[in-house]
């Protein structure tokens, strides 16, 4: 990744910065950096106001207020408030506009097939005479197809709250076109993240501004339009010699309310719903190919053993090594003996041999073998190393998603537990990893 003071550079490019300035205007901000490999999502200043962007001053007070940061990433709710301050950002009469768009994810390995997604979508819009009010972003690994917010008559908003319209309209469009997304999502090849097409739509969601850079791909968001679908590629988004469209500010009134109408009467009240609190019972509607390829329990335990020992005693090499040595172990023992047979003998390992380099240690109250000249653990006649962990479990895990991702999800999961549950090798297999080891990646999808 470039350096924060070239990502600056070109956040005060004045093209840059304009773009910027006038899409943001009257939608709530947040900064995205990344810092320890951990995410960091910035919404409010020091003082507790919510971040904006409503001109040029508010815009380079971003880069004085949160330089330390180095932030990469700049978003803005769907949203376009009457007035942007804390007490009424969750007040739904305070919300005068929304964007709808269709949130298209995927990876590189499959850009073709991104863009062929998004002319599906764009096919159906017009389908139901959305036209002139549709432009698209790439948004670094994937596509966002907007319909511009003022496509909808003031007879229309006055009838319907426009978050209803919003979410009704995707809801109604991703329905219609399921079929077809289906058939070419089935296509994807990629295996470093599911491929999925998704209504996120709600009362505080963010999506990257135009031209913001992606939080850690050297990739700037730029927009074209429909017409340029098959003609885009990557170096439309090289952040030194971008091609980006200005037309993201065209719309036809009153465009869009035919879709608004038709897609109200088959979707349910997103607002009712919202403030009753009783959360969406529908689902948003999500159409994804999952992946998984190698990745099971297996890689779960490894993981979870992994991020278990390191907080127990913070040493990241011999927390690899002893979370593939468990998951060794574990495997071992599902063919060949009950995990939990209580006995007062000592527990067998698979190919330990007495030998005066290898003993036994404890972890917490069970004994893994341990090679003292080595300093790693050791299981079928063979040390388990951090590199042969990276092999059998971060790299298998790196073929459906970040491994640092999955890392710090499995250090926040176990990190919910009492140091007691983490000590006890019975109450950690049944309290942490049995839970959660056939739908780990499952939820890790679902927070990310």
């Amino acid at each position: 990744m470039i350096e924060w003071s070239e990502i600056k550079n070109y956040y005060m490019n004045e093209y840059v910065t304009k773009e910027i300035i006038d899409y943001s205007k009257n939608r709530w901000i947040a900064l995205e950096t990344n810092r320890l490999d951990q995410r960091i999502f910035i919404r409010y200043d020091k003082d507790k106001k919510p971040l904006k962007i409503e001109n040029e001053d508010e815009y380079k007070s971003l880069f004085t207020k949160f330089s330390y940061l180095k932030f990469r990433t700049i978003y803005a709710t769907i949203n376009l408030y009457n007035q942007i301050s804390e007490d009424k950002l969750k007040d739904t009469n305070n919300i005068k506009y929304v964007t709808p768009i269709f949130d298209i994810d995927g990876t590189l390995e499959d850009f073709d097939i991104i863009k062929n997604v998004a002319e599906i979508i764009v096919s159906y819009l017009e389908k139901y005479k959305i036209y002139k009010s549709v432009y698209l972003k790439w948004s670094g690994r994937g596509i966002h197809v907007h319909i511009n917010e003022r496509a909808f008559s003031e007879n229309i908003l006055n009838k319907y709250h426009p978050l209803n319209i919003a979410f009704a309209i995707v809801d109604f469009i991703l329905k219609k076109a399921k079929d077809d997304l289906e058939k070419e999502i089935s296509k994807a090849k990629g295996k470093s993240r599911e491929f999925k097409v998704e209504n996120k739509i709600d009362i505080q969601r963010v999506f990257t501004v135009p031209l913001s850079f992606h939080r850690f791909l050297d990739y700037v968001c730029v927009v074209f339009k429909p017409n340029d679908i098959q003609n885009f590629d990557l170096s439309w988004a090289n952040y030194k010699n971008f091609k980006h469209s200005e037309k993201w500010r065209e719309y036809e009134p009153g465009e869009g309310d035919y879709l608004a109408e038709i897609s109200l009467k088959e979707t349910k009240n997103y607002i009712i719903n919202y403030l009753n609190k009783n959360t969406l019972k529908q689902e948003k509607v999500s159409i994804k190919r999952e992946n998984l390829g190698n990745v099971g329990r297996f890689q779960v335990m490894g993981l979870l053993q992994a991020a278990r020992y390191y907080i127990l005693y913070n040493d990241i090499n011999k927390a690899k090594s002893f979370g593939l040595n468990r998951a060794i172990f574990y495997a071992w023992a599902k063919y060949y003996r009950p995990i939990y047979k209580r006995s007062k003998e000592k527990i067998f390992h698979p190919h330990f041999k007495e030998d005066k380099e290898i003993e036994l240690i404890k972890v917490g109250n069970e004994e893994a073998p341990y090679n003292k000249n080595t300093g790693y653990f050791h299981i079928g006649d063979k040390d388990q190393t951090p590199e042969d962990y990276d092999k059998e479990i971060k790299d298998k895990i790196n073929s459906i998603v970040d491994y640092n991702i999955a890392w710090n999800f499995a250090l926040e999961y176990i990190k919910k537990f009492p140091k007691e549950v983490l000590l006890d090798q019975q109450e950690f297999y049944k309290k942490v990893y049995e839970p959660i080891r056939d739908k780990f990646f499952e939820e890790l999808l679902k927070n990310k």
